[in-house]
């Protein structure tokens, strides 16, 4: 089962593939954002920061990631794993490269998720999540929204909006996207790792090609 790396810009639906593979395949899903979001609720001072740099739309500095992906990746073992949220720039792609070829991880493949700017916006102003089981629904689509308003189907606990799905703050993360992780698609083209997923297909049919890439064997 390959290893995977995501790259694609916020709200284009990451989340709710990493949640069927974990699901589907048992893979570990290392989320950086995911773990940053919790940092950003406690009352300490990085935790501040945190929410601060957040609420602002801008990246969270690369010290602090790389920290938490090193020691996230050891944890792993042998297991199917994917990265959520990093690599954000070339700095932290060639780290990537340099941390796998030490842990002796050479079995990932690098998922672009292509979709069109208007889409992006609906899913990420329309995004809600559960702030007890991480569930995340949509109220913009029917295949997303929750059957009860503000509620979670799952474990019936309350649906928050993230700090940084506001307009003004999505649009300030996807330039922030473009100017910085974009440069990464050459990269990993380069290096023959890249596929490209169309993010405007329907749920089912982003599903049947993840399926296609992740089973592909070793040569």
């Amino acid at each position: 089962m390959k290893n995977v790396i995501f790259i694609a810009p916020p709200a284009a639906g990451k989340g709710t593939i990493s949640n069927y593979l974990v699901n589907n395949y048992h893979y570990v899903h290392i989320s950086t954002g995911a773990l940053l979001r919790s940092m950003a609720l406690e009352e300490t001072e990085l935790g501040k920061e945190i929410k601060s740099l957040m609420s602002e739309g801008k990246f969270i500095n690369d010290n602090l990631i790389f920290k938490v992906l090193e020691i996230a990746l050891k944890k792993v073992e042998h297991k199917p794993f994917l990265l959520d949220g990093v690599p954000r720039n070339l700095n932290q792609a060639k780290y990537l490269t340099e941390l796998f070829s030490k842990l002796n991880v050479n079995n990932y493949i690098v998922i672009n998720l292509e979709i069109n700017e208007n889409t992006l916006v609906k899913r990420a102003t329309g995004r809600r999540v559960c702030q007890q089981c991480n569930t995340t629904y949509n109220i913009h689509f029917d295949e997303f929204k929750p059957d009860k308003e503000n509620t979670c189907n799952k474990c019936e606990h309350k649906l928050i909006t993230r700090l940084d799905d506001t307009e003004e703050t999505f649009k300030t993360r996807l330039e922030t996207f473009k100017r910085e992780t974009e440069p990464l698609i050459t990269y990993y083209q380069e290096l023959n790792l890249l596929k490209k997923i169309d993010a405007n297909q329907t749920h089912q049919e982003i599903i049947k090609k993840i399926k296609e890439i992740i089973e592909v064997k070793n040569d």
